[in-house]
């Protein structure tokens, strides 16, 4: 059983720990560790009343634009050059790189965003991977627990594979796009340069790098009969 490519960089403190054949465990002990080694505070731009930071291990790199009412929860890395939209809610233990930016009234849970990957507004992205440069259209869910509470597993190559945690989201890979209000289900995994449709909604599975996951939809137009009321 083979995983698509994924990410052709992890930050140090990160990559010792990455197994191709279960991405998923950055998001235990690895990223557990590196979080807790960070210093109480090393934040490198000017602080403001208009956002929140609460908690502790919290670092902001150099040039990061905090918009007012986001809130930040230590543990919590951000990179040089982040944007983070208004509203925005980051929690729960968070590596953001360099450059990526999570938009207006997004909620980022325990996930790691590669440098460059961008969360667009009215999104939620929890226990996942975004790899560099990927992106997420307005409305995205990467959902992270299945409705019965089991353990999560991922199709791959047929098979059923299992994860040993119950809460798990989307990984995908570098450059990876999902067009506005994409849902993919707990354990999604999506490789390197694919696009995915607006609208699509995905299963637990691995998703090949390099394709278009297309959406057909059928539209049924018909003449309207019947006026409503206050229509002329």
């Amino acid at each position: 059983m083979a995983l698509p490519p994924l990410f052709a960089d992890l930050p140090p403190a990160l990559r010792p720990f990455y197994d191709e054949a279960a991405p998923w465990q950055l998001l235990e002990g690895p990223l557990a560790a590196a979080l807790a080694a960070l210093p109480s505070e090393r934040i490198e731009i000017g602080l403001s009343p208009d956002f929140h930071l609460l908690g502790d291990r919290i670092a902001i790199g150099a040039g990061t634009r905090i918009h007012p009412t986001a809130v930040l929860e230590g543990p919590i890395f951000v990179g040089a050059g982040v944007t983070i939209g208004p509203g925005a809610y980051l929690r729960g233990g968070c590596w953001i790189g360099a450059g990526a930016l999570v938009g207006a009234h997004c909620e980022v849970k325990r996930s790691i965003l590669l440098p460059g990957a961008e969360v667009a507004h009215l999104s939620y992205v929890g226990d996942s991977i975004l790899g560099a440069a990927a992106s997420l259209g307005a409305g995205t869910i990467l959902s992270n627990y299945r409705h019965d509470g089991g353990e999560i597993q991922v199709e791959i190559d047929g098979r059923a594979v299992a994860t040993n945690r119950r809460k798990l989201g989307a990984l995908l890979g570098d450059g990876v796009r999902a067009g506005c209000n994409c849902v993919l289900g707990p354990g999604c995994i999506v490789g390197a340069g694919t696009a995915i449709y607006p609208g699509a909604l995905l299963r637990s599975a691995a998703y090949p790098a390099g394709h278009l996951v297309k959406v057909r939809q059928q539209l049924e137009i018909v003449e309207r009969t019947r006026l409503s009321p206050g229509d002329t």
